[in-house]
């Protein structure tokens, strides 16, 4: 068992706590927040109760996004913005996630993508980052749901930055037809990727237009 009772999370969403591991530096613990899981079931509409709390369970969710057969192949170049997964491991919190942390040069945990946007803008070089890792999606058919400034984190490498994933794979389809065809699948990632770069623009603005409707507004153009 990982003991995390001296540990604080370096960083949280709204389901879950992220630690570093307490032996092994480079890696990152991923524990649901206590009772989150019950709370997310009592507040699903009636047609989803019946699923219980595991599918509202977000490490459950992410082994199954790794477990997906553009990252079962294992290519070489898969994992340029992808951390290792290491499946799910006991904690003195309950059940974590363990993945490969993303850090800076520094030893710090890289900025994800608003905390870089927020102090930098949409330089041309985190254009540029972006545009590689829509390319990568693509060219390794790596299914995602949503792609949200604050699930994704960006890192210099050999003097350029890279975008890195570390929340939201696996896919938000009603029909499991990405799952299953690479046609559906590359339709399915090309609307991803036009939604992030919505999601981009939405993050630079003001704000003042809720997410939603600007998503619904520059989805119809």
């Amino acid at each position: 068992m990982i003991d995390l009772g001296y540990s604080k999370p370096f960083a949280s969403g709204g389901n879950r706590f992220c630690y570093r591991h307490p032996e092994k530096p480079l890696l990152c613990i991923k524990v649901m927040r206590p009772g989150r899981t019950a709370e997310l079931l009592g507040r699903a509409p009636w047609y989803k109760k019946w699923r219980g709390e595991d599918d509202f369970d977000d490490n459950l969710r992410e082994q199954e996004g790794y477990s997906q057969k553009a990252i079962q192949q294992n290519k070489e170049g898969l994992w340029r913005h992808l951390p290792r997964w290491y499946g799910i491991q006991q904690t003195s919190l309950g059940p974590g996630a363990v993945t490969d942390l993303i850090l800076e040069s520094e030893g710090n945990p890289a900025p994800t993508l608003r905390q870089y946007l927020n102090k930098h803008g949409l330089n041309s070089e985190i254009r540029s980052a972006l545009e590689r890792f829509a390319a990568w999606l693509l060219e390794y058919g790596v299914l995602t749901k949503n792609l949200i400034a604050h699930n994704l984190v960006v890192r210099r490498e050999n003097e350029k930055l890279e975008i890195y994933i570390i929340d939201g794979l696996g896919c938000a389809s009603f029909l499991p037809l990405p799952q299953i065809s690479d046609f559906f699948a590359k339709r399915y990632i090309q609307r991803r990727i036009r939604r992030m770069w919505l999601r981009v623009e939405w993050e630079i603005s003001d704000k003042k237009t809720p997410w939603r409707k600007f998503e619904s507004q520059g989805l119809k153009h």
